[in-house]
């Protein structure tokens, strides 16, 4: 019996990863929504949807995920990122459905200087922090059968991202000037998503948080020089500090994910970000 999973979010980078890799698992069975079919925010909507189809998993890719503008857009932001976040922890809840949720290194304020395990204290430095937790407390308030998956610097070869945004400004100019004082861990987006199938597909229920995201440390301006260079694109990389390039929203300083739990309890092997990088290079056709 193949197991029904319901992917909210369906048109961002992460739920089309996941529906590129459908084809792969004919153990599941997918249906993906978009805000258009699935408007998670409602909950009159959302009780309905999941009464009236079967479910089994639902892999919650759906979220306000514009970090500046949510500084002028807070309510926009909650609605997504806690009220849809719980309306689906309680139909998941009344159905025995799984839910996946996909959270953000944001939760931390980046001031530590090794890496995040699931129990360090959270406090974010902004609404879209702020609101990925309060949707991760929801969700953990009224469901036990959850998966959070907090993750970093997500990318891919679909949608708006850090890596597509490189390319795209490579194009017209021949000097880039990027942040280095901002430590972290790219994610390749298809990385994640296998992961995520893992956790299907093995019928996993060691619920709770775990970090995700690729094996490494990076900069911003490291990242970029390294798409630059795996792309064969001839362009000057100068490093700045944060200072020099301010945003409505304050990006945590250092946000490296310890992924030891999800690595123990999944046995999976995480690719380091450069190898994975050229994957997503190498599958970009734009």
């Amino acid at each position: 019996m193949k197991a029904k999973v319901l992917v909210t979010g369906a048109n961002g980078q992460l739920g089309k990863t996941l529906a590129a890799l459908k084809s792969q698992y004919n153990t599941i069975d997918f249906t993906g929504t978009s805000a258009k079919e699935l408007d998670i925010t409602n909950s009159v909507h959302v009780a309905a949807y999941f009464k009236e189809n079967q479910i089994d998993w639902c892999v919650n890719c759906a979220a306000y995920t514009a970090v500046d503008k949510a500084e002028t857009e807070p309510e926009n932001a909650e609605n997504v990122n806690v009220v849809g976040s719980k309306n689906l922890a309680i139909a998941c809840a009344e159905n025995n459905v799984v839910l996946i949720q996909v959270s953000t290194d944001f939760v931390f304020n980046g001031e530590k200087s090794v890496a995040y395990t699931e129990t360090d204290t959270t406090s974010p430095t902004g609404v879209y922090g702020a609101t990925k937790l309060d949707g991760e407390r929801e969700i953990a308030k009224r469901l036990e059968q959850h998966f959070i998956l907090r993750t970093s610097w997500l990318y891919s070869e679909n949608g708006n991202n850090f890596m597509k945004t490189m390319i795209k400004l490579s194009k017209d100019r021949e000097l880039l000037a990027v942040v280095t004082d901002q430590i972290g861990t790219p994610t390749y987006a298809r990385d994640l998503a296998e992961t995520i199938l893992k956790i299907i597909t093995t019928n996993n229920k060691q619920y709770g948080i775990y970090n995700y995201s690729n094996e490494g440390v990076a900069s911003w301006y490291d990242f970029a020089k390294a798409i630059f260079e795996e792309s064969n694109i001839p362009i000057k990389v100068v490093p700045i500090k944060s200072e020099a390039y301010p945003t409505p929203a304050k990006r945590p300083h250092f946000s490296v994910l310890d992924k030891t739990k999800i690595k123990t309890n999944l046995q999976i092997e995480i690719p380091h970000w450069r190898d994975s990088l050229r994957k997503a290079i190498a599958n970009n056709h734009e």
